[in-house]
């Protein structure tokens, strides 16, 4: 008996033993496992989880305009007042809904170029009113003029088809004109080819952002969803070269196994430059456990704080000898125009920069911008993009309608919030697919590993009290 009990406890520890060495073993096992799935799923090509969400994204997207509306128009055009606004919205539309066209895969050099049709369709239950809501706002093409022809000769002939047209240093505009496009009666009357329609996002419906090319994946993980040239804008990919603005990915996804010291690297056409941004916190959505990645101030700052955004600081007076921090001019790659974009209220701006303005509350709450980036696979599963879009105006002697401005103002016309989260059903899907899997091979290895470590002692112990008794 004492033979068949000594046989039973040897069988029980060498059982615990080998359950403990087959979870160990499985553990790195399982790892390579889910980095080899991890790795095929997230290739752009035919047939992956990753292309299918990246040709058309299953996730609604909706971009929310909040307009600046000025209260004291004549004020500020006869005394250079201060600039009151009054913030309205938001207006919602529905973006991205599109699914990429022209697809075409490079085998050679693994990438993949394609064209983002765009399109934005209006919700009147997301917003506040209809597009047929009026604003008062800055006369845009009124304030380019001077940008755009600094001569006084040529703002002198100009000034008079202002004053024929019957503009002014401010308009009133619906919201649909606002965003997607007027004739302006000034530019309607000058006597050469210029383009006569405005609007802050004109053309945009019925466009296509692109060509985009990024790199596929196949051949180097790491390098998939980056963009590998872009050629949306005019000047924009020399411009972009030269200084090194074109960099990382579009933010739906990202290279895989992503690790909280990474620095997420995105390319944004709407403001003609790559940003990035820094891990903030660990979150939980709908299941997914997610790292949150937020654009920190820097990415706004002087040149001289960050040297990234040299090529933004194009003149010295208004930039105050590139000091000024919180807006970046982009108009390289708005023809001119004298367009600067910043967070919006001028968060995390230069003071000065919200003096002449009345009416601003910057939250960092509700302004910044941010990234849920499942870590795994890489993919983006909720994003909130907050940009505000201002106009460069300033005192021109030449154009009565802005001959009595004592200074320049960066005036806010709107800001936008671009949002967009996983749907329940992608989202039980990615669970059932990806970290459904992934869990349940963790919880295999950690209970094989558990119970035969567990078996090993108890055994041990009791073989050792055994002996014990065997002795006495």
């Amino acid at each position: 008996m004492g033979c068949s009990r000594n046989c039973g406890l040897i069988a029980g520890t060498v059982i615990g033993a080998v359950l403990a060495v087959f979870g160990g073993i499985l553990m790195p096992v399982g790892d390579m496992l889910i980095q080899k799935t991890i790795k095929k799923e997230v290739v752009l090509e035919e047939g992956t989880i990753a292309f299918r969400n990246w040709v058309k994204t299953g996730t609604d997207v909706y971009r929310q305009f909040w307009i600046f509306d000025v209260q004291n128009p004549d004020e500020v055009a006869v005394n250079s007042s201060k600039i009151k606004v009054k913030q309205r919205g938001p207006y919602t539309y529905r973006v991205r809904y599109l699914a990429k066209e022209n697809i075409t895969q490079d085998s050679e050099n693994h990438t993949v170029s394609f064209l983002q049709p765009n399109g934005a369709i209006f919700e009147p239950s997301l917003s506040v009113g209809t597009e047929d809501d009026t604003f008062t706002i800055l006369n845009l093409a009124v304030a380019a003029a001077p940008h755009l022809y600094p001569n006084t000769f040529i703002q002198g002939i100009l000034n008079s088809l202002i004053k024929k047209s019957k503009s002014s240093m401010f308009q009133n505009r619906t919201l649909k004109e606002l965003l997607w496009g007027y004739t302006d009666p000034f530019l309607s009357l000058v006597p050469y080819p210029v383009a006569t329609t405005v609007g802050v996002f004109y053309p945009y419906n019925n466009t296509a952002d692109g060509v985009y090319k990024v790199f596929n994946g196949k051949d180097d993980i790491s390098k998939v969803a980056i963009i590998d040239t872009y050629k949306g804008k005019k000047n924009l990919l020399y411009w972009s070269s030269y200084c090194d603005m074109i960099n990382g990915t579009d933010a739906a996804s990202f290279p895989p196994f992503v690790e909280k010291t990474r620095i997420l690297r995105f390319f944004s056409s709407d403001i003609c430059r790559s940003v990035y941004a820094e891990f903030a916190a660990e979150m939980n959505l709908k299941g997914i456990p997610v790292y949150r990645f937020t654009l920190p101030s820097l990415a706004f700052a002087s040149p001289r704080e960050n040297p990234d955004n040299h090529c933004f600081c194009t003149e010295q007076v208004i930039s105050k000898n590139c000091t000024l921090y919180g807006v970046l001019d982009i108009s390289k790659c708005k023809e001119g125009k004298p367009v600067y974009i910043s967070l919006p209220h001028f968060l995390h701006g230069s003071p000065e920069l919200a003096e002449p303005i009345e009416g601003l509350s910057p939250n960092e709450e509700e302004h910044r911008t941010y990234l849920d980036v499942e870590p795994i696979t890489g993919f983006t599963l909720r994003f909130a993009k907050r940009l505000q879009i201002n106009i460069l105006v300033k005192p021109a002697k030449k154009i009565e309608a802005l001959k009595n401005l004592k200074h320049n103002y960066i005036v806010p016309i709107l800001w936008l919030n671009e949002t967009g989260t996983i749907g329940d059903e992608k989202a039980e899907m990615f669970r059932n697919q990806v970290t459904g899997k992934i869990n349940l091979l963790g919880l295999v290895e950690i209970v094989l590993l558990s119970v035969g470590v567990v078996m090993f002692i108890a055994f041990m112990i009791s073989y050792c009290a055994c002996r014990s008794k065997k002795v006495n």
